[in-house]
This record gives C-alpha cells, structure tokens and sequence, in this order.
C-alpha cells in the first residue's frame, strides 16, 4: 500500500480499490490499484477503521493559531489525537502537552467534529496554566473558568464557550449542565486523578462521557503508584482492553507477597502497556534541548529534641511490627509521615497541635543555597505548619518570599506565579507540592530547595517539572534537605523512580532494621 498526499486528497495505491469505494461515496477509483479519497476527518477515521493508515488532515489543512510556532513533537501529538477520538497523551510534563490538546481541539470545532470542549484539571492550574494557554495559543476562542458558588458555576456552564475549564471536584456540582452542555469532547489534565472507578469523581466522569464523546487524558506520569493505577484510566478509554472487575485486573498484574504486601508480576509492563492503548509519549530528552538537570543533597543534622520525638516514634513502631496484627500499609504511611514531619520541623499530634522544633541548622543551609543560586529559587514544604514559620524567617532576614498551599485562591495563585516569573520580586517562592506541582511553569528559577521529601513519585516528578521546561536558559539543581534515615530512604526511592508507596512495608521495616 503507498500513500500519497496531496492538497485536499490523498491518492491510495491498494490491492482492492473497491473497499475504500464501496465505503466512501466521495472516493474515485482512477485505475486497477488507484483510488482517489478526499482528505478530510471523517474520511482519515473511515480509512483508519479499514486498517489503513493515513495522516491526520491537520498536517495540511491546519494553520497553526496562537504566539507561539508547535515543535514537531506537538504537531505530532496533536495529529495523533485528532486520530484517535478516545486517546491517552503521556508526554513527559514540561513537553507542551496542553498547546497540542489545544491545537487538536480548535481542529476539530473548525472541522465541525466538536461543538464545545470540557478541560478538566487540578484548580491550581485553571487560571495559570490552562486559561492562559488557551489565550497563547487559540486566542480566537471563547474561554470560560467554571469556578464559584454553584449558581455561578452553572451559569458558565450554559454560557455556550467553547471551552470550558473546570476542577476535579467542581465537575460534581455542575453534573446535569454538563451533560445537558453539548460537550463533544473532554480533556482530562493529571489524569492519575481518575485512576480509581470505585471514587465519586470517576463515576461521575463516567457518567459524562457517552459512547461518541472525544476524550483525552492526559499524564506525564501513567500508573506512577504501581500497575494497579492502570485501571481506572484503561476503564475510560479503553474498555475492552481490561476486565470488567478490578480485581481481576489485580491479579493480572500484581502478586500477594503477605497479608499487607503486593508486588508485581513479571509480565505486568506488558499488560499495563496493553491497557493504555491508543497512546503517545514524548519524554524531554527526545524533543527538547534543555540544560543539565543535577541532583544533590545536603545533610543538616537533628536536633536533640528532634532525635528524642524521632526514637520514641520509633520505639512505637518496633511495638506495632512486633504485635500479634503485624502493621498495615496504611498505618505503616501514617508512622512514616509521622518521622518525616519530625525531620522537617513540626510534628502534629493526634489532637491536631503541632509541637515545634528549632530549625535553625536546617534554615542555614537553606538561606545558603538560596545565595548560591544564580536565579530564583522554589521551595518545596510539604507540612503547613512550617510553611508559615519558614515564610516569616526569610522575610524577617529581607529576603522576599511568596507562599502557594491549600488554601491560596485559584486567582491569587495565578497573579503570584505571574508576578514571580515577571518580575524581579520575590526571589523565593514556598510551595506545599500538594497544591502547585502540575502543570505551571516557573523557569524564573532555576533551582528547587526540597525542604523535606513527599511519598509519592508523581508530585515529585511533577514538582521537579517546574523548572526544567521549554524556556528554561540556566542549568538547573534540585537540591535535597535530609537530616533523618527516613529522608534519605524516601530520596532514594523517588530518585530510582520508586512510589514509596508501593514499598511502604518494606521501608517500615527497614528503619527499625
């Protein structure tokens, strides 16, 4: 079979013309071998039907909108799921996986396959990330936030723009307009938030998405928490590609070592792999020339009274491990959490307090590393608590500093991300993972400070992505503050790409060893 494509058609040399005329009325057989087919949508995903592959028409037929030109890894990404009308987009983060959605999405509304477009995504990235690229790179569209009070929330809905962003959680609230919205297509953002079909929010996408909805999820990190994760994902997009129960699936993938311990099997790449089908990756190293990305970690010793709560916890767990019930997994993360915020400075107690540690030692080398840097700095702290003391000791020693948590408004959020990329001011910004590490560029720095470390391998991936993107000009450093066994453990994981996670008996075991 050759294929060859011209302005508006593709001329297709195949063994038996007549399936392709027989199938598309437009088509014109020109000799034994020779079939003339218009280059359009519609026409591309008959012939991809027939098993013969075609290219997208958005190769020829598409003028690239917005300020910025697509590298040929994002026309690529977007011929891919303009093809594909249930697809999974896997380029690594910082890759410009969103542009590609964008330009896929304009395609089609131009092309009359889509009438409105739903953009689901974590709130932290609804203002700064999405509403922003949607104005870069399809300013001719009509843009909405569907954030508020739930009046308010409907009201966008019905607003009739043809794209409409909204968070995980706000998807609940606006149900029945969503369904009633005329929405052909819906892309998923951090899709590993619907990685479970046993939570309300994937019920509730699933209630969204009807047989001839286009739908995109989107991950640079697919099943980052172990071959399980595949599930709920592969249960959107590809049905067909896993069993009907969960637990079936399980067994597939995974081996009961203990009571409390799973680990996969040998052939659970494969079967992940299979699952996740339609889909595209892109890593950085395959279509962006960024600057180094070094590594390296700074001992900062504990205090006494640290060392004192920290053996204490310890013997606890020696008393857990050595009952008759053994520990859980998820007891085993509670104890594990427990040590890392003793680390970090401030252990919060069963009655919500927190009992405060002197953070001094751990805020020199902080401040150190802060003056080494050519650039600004991001500062990841996952505990609250210290957030606010270590936000109030750099400003008291006039270095200006931003803080993004839980709960900074969608819309402070944006201006403070805009500020720090813009403008001189502040230097630091102090960021709870939990809530800022998808999707935002931040190449004003070009170092991140992990003040203490987070379990899970995808908000540190995510988090990492921050500096090191398209437009990144200086190399860049992450930088590990450890000063317990438990901090060294967790580095370790995460930097063999491990979910601790995944190894969270094992590590429990290991620190009393």
């Amino acid at each position: 079979m050759e294929i060859i494509a011209g302005g508006k058609a593709l001329l297709l040399r195949l063994r038996n013309p007549k399936q392709v005329t027989t199938v598309i009325p437009k088509s014109q057989e020109l000799s034994a071998n020779q079939v003339v087919v218009r280059w359009g949508i519609d026409e591309a995903h008959t012939l991809k039907s027939m098993n013969i592959k075609v290219p997208s028409p958005i190769d020829r037929h598409y003028v690239w909108t917005g300020q910025f030109k697509p590298m040929e890894h994002q026309k690529t990404t977007a011929a891919f799921l303009t093809m594909n009308k249930r697809a999974f987009c896997f380029n690594e983060q910082g890759t410009g996986k969103t542009a590609s959605s964008i330009w896929a999405a304009d395609f089609l509304i131009k092309s009359g396959k889509v009438r409105r477009v739903l953009v689901i995504c974590p709130l932290s990235i609804m203002d700064s990330a999405w509403r922003n690229d949607l104005f870069s790179f399809a300013m001719h569209r009509t843009v909405s936030v569907a954030h508020g009070t739930p009046v308010k929330r409907k009201a966008i809905i019905k607003s009739g723009a043809d794209f409409v962003i909204i968070n995980y959680d706000g998807v609940e609230v606006v149900l029945d307009e969503i369904i009633n919205g005329g929405f052909d297509l819906v892309i998923i953002d951090e899709a590993t938030h619907y990685k479970n079909v046993h939570t309300t929010r994937w019920k509730t996408l699933n209630k969204i998405v009807k047989p001839d909805t286009w739908l995109w999820l989107m991950t640079g990190t697919p099943a980052a928490q172990g071959p399980v994760d595949a599930y709920g994902l592969a249960k959107l997009v590809n049905p067909s590609g896993v069993p009907r129960y969960f637990g079936t699936f399980r067994d597939m993938v995974m081996r009961k070592v203990t009571q409390f311990k799973w680990e996969p099997k040998p052939t659970a790449t494969d079967v992940v792999f299979n699952a996740l089908q339609p889909a595209i990756r892109f890593t950085k190293e395959q279509c962006l020339d960024l600057p180094d990305l070094v590594y390296t970690k700074r001992d900062v010793d504990m205090t006494p009274q640290q060392m004192k709560y920290y053996n204490q916890l310890r013997t606890q767990m020696y008393m857990g491990l050595s009952s008759a019930a053994g520990v859980s997994a998820v007891n085993a993360a509670v104890m594990m959490n427990k040590l890392l915020q003793i680390s970090a400075g401030a252990v919060y107690t069963d009655d919500g307090d927190a009992v405060q540690f002197d953070i001094t030692k751990r805020y020199n080398v902080l401040k150190e590393v802060i003056a080494e840097s050519s650039q600004k700095v991001l500062i990841f702290v996952p505990f609250r608590h210290v957030i606010d003391v270590l936000s109030a000791k750099l400003r008291a020693d006039g270095i200006s500093a931003e803080v993004i948590r839980g709960d900074v408004s969608a819309s402070n959020r944006t201006a403070i991300f805009k500020q720090f990329q813009e403008q001189p001011n502040p230097r630091v910004l102090i960021i709870q993972p939990q809530s800022a590490a998808h999707g935002v560029t931040l190449t004003a720095a070009n170092t991140i400070v992990w003040w203490a470390p987070v379990p899970s391998l995808e908000t540190y991936a995510q988090a990492n992505a921050r500096i090191h993107r398209s437009g990144q000009k200086h190399k860049c450093t992450i930088v590990q503050l450890c000063g317990s066994p438990v901090e060294q453990r967790v580095y370790k994981l995460l930097d063999s790409k491990i979910d601790v996670h995944t190894k969270i008996i094992d590590l429990y075991k290991e620190l009393l060893d």
